[in-house]
């Protein structure tokens, strides 16, 4: 850290000298102007980058010699999730109908990424949308509803013996990524460009704080899919009712907690998401009694009624996750 004394000139302006080396770098001139921003602790930052435009980033991939087709994919994620803006897919032959089936596969499964321009051996994708107009409260409402629209529907799959209906809801698993990823790479763009978090009107330290949630409610969503494989298993077998309507109450417990901890988020209080952490005993409590149940059954079920209630049980952990990360967020903010 460099160490600054503030002057006054003028006996009204007060000014310090600035780094010559980080003028050099950042090759400001003489009469460039700078931008001033006052961050949320009280610190000011100070930096060249006065458009609050984004950055444009370019990403190039030659898949001349790739022959992992999911490697592609992560890499192109990965590109996406880093924030940039237009990436480049090239060959040095005729591209194959796998890569181009790849790259179609990615700007389905992401949010704004369009195919720009398309030829034998080259495409260009680019996004088309702007980041600032995804506000982080708005995506993380939808992912709740999202998951909890599966949980409500495969227990009304596991309750009706509902294989079809299981199946459709594991499909909807690729909603909840592409939303993760949004949150993800609107995090990263801000963490590279502070003038973005400003055009947001959310702080660093907000935007940190959602990107954690919606990483667990992208976990959360992942549970739900498991419970749906496993209720695939059982629906041939005949589960007691006692049993049953114990695994509709424990889930219905996880549910609301999971419910309680974005309401907590949305509305930033502290004392509802200290609240739902401790309603978690309840939970395991019910769980216990499953459990003990359970092990009295006999068949192979069992093992999927087992991994069932274990996911239910990450639920509402993971939901009690996301009320410590909003009670520490909420503290970090008082002053």
């Amino acid at each position: 850290m460099e160490i600054r004394r503030v002057q006054m000139t003028g006996g009204s302006s007060y000014i310090i000298t600035l780094p010559k080396e980080w003028i050099k770098k950042s090759k400001i001139q003489k009469n460039d102007q700078i931008g001033l921003i006052t961050q949320s602790d009280g610190t000011l930052l100070i930096t060249p980058k006065i458009d609050r435009e984004q950055t444009q980033k370019i990403k190039e991939f030659d898949t001349s010699n790739i022959t992992n087709q999911n490697f592609l994919l992560r890499r192109l994620i990965g590109a996406y999730i880093a924030g940039y803006n237009q990436i480049i897919i090239k060959s040095k032959t005729r591209m194959s109908p796998q890569v181009k089936m790849i790259v179609r596969k990615f700007t389905q499964n992401t949010i704004g990424q369009e195919i720009v321009e398309e030829t034998e051996s080259q495409i260009i994708i680019k996004d088309i949308l702007n980041p600032a107009e995804m506000p982080f409260d708005r995506t993380i409402k939808r992912m709740h509803i999202i998951v909890k629209g599966m949980h409500e529907d495969i227990m009304t799959a596991i309750q009706r013996n509902d294989k079809k209906l299981a199946e459709e809801i594991i499909q909807r698993d690729n909603e909840i990524d592409r939303l993760h990823w949004l949150i993800a790479r609107q995090h990263n763009i801000i963490l590279q460009n502070v003038n973005f978090a400003e055009k947001m009107g959310i702080t660093i330290e907000l935007a940190t704080t959602s990107f954690l949630i919606s990483r667990i409610i992208e976990r959360i969503g992942d549970h739900v899919i498991r419970i749906a494989q496993n209720s695939i298993n059982i629906t041939e077998e005949k589960i007691d009712d006692t049993l049953l309507e114990k695994l509709q109450n424990a889930s219905q417990i996880s549910l609301e907690i999971f419910t309680r901890s974005i309401t907590s988020f949305l509305r930033r209080d502290v004392k509802a998401a200290n609240e739902n952490i401790e309603s978690v005993l309840k939970l395991e409590n019910k769980l216990k009694e499953i459990n003990k149940q359970t092990l009295k059954q006999k068949g192979e079920h069992v093992i999927s009624l087992g991994y069932i209630v274990e996911s239910i049980r990450r639920i509402g952990d993971y939901s009690s996750d996301i009320s410590e990360h909003i009670i520490n967020h909420i503290v970090g903010e008082e002053k």
